[in-house]
């Protein structure tokens, strides 16, 4: 069974700030997930073969070769703001306290 205080840790580690009705929530949700996981870990699959994948999937490759690109002028000139030939955005991060 996941308490709340294991989520709340782990909301803790991915910076998630969770209500107490979200804590509750998830804790049970969480341990309705391993109780399925703990009966499938309950079935024989002695004689199944392990596999990596479930479908029968393989790698295409194709030739790679040098190809004329954009000229960075062109590729700048929709750009709202541009210094020294690169892209000028907005922070997307911002960096928090692990107390938080």
């Amino acid at each position: 069974m996941i308490d709340e205080k294991q989520v709340q840790h782990v909301a803790r580690l991915a910076r998630l700030k969770l209500s107490e009705q979200e804590l509750k929530c998830f804790s049970a949700q969480l341990s309705k997930i391993l109780d399925y996981i703990n009966q499938l870990n309950e079935v024989d699959t002695s004689s199944v073969e392990p596999m990596s994948h479930p479908l029968d999937l393989k790698n295409v490759f194709r030739e790679d070769g040098v190809k004329p690109s954009l000229p960075r002028d062109e590729a700048m000139g929709n750009a709202p703001q541009s210094r020294s030939g690169f892209f000028l955005v907005p922070p997307v991060l911002e960096w928090a306290s692990p107390e938080e």
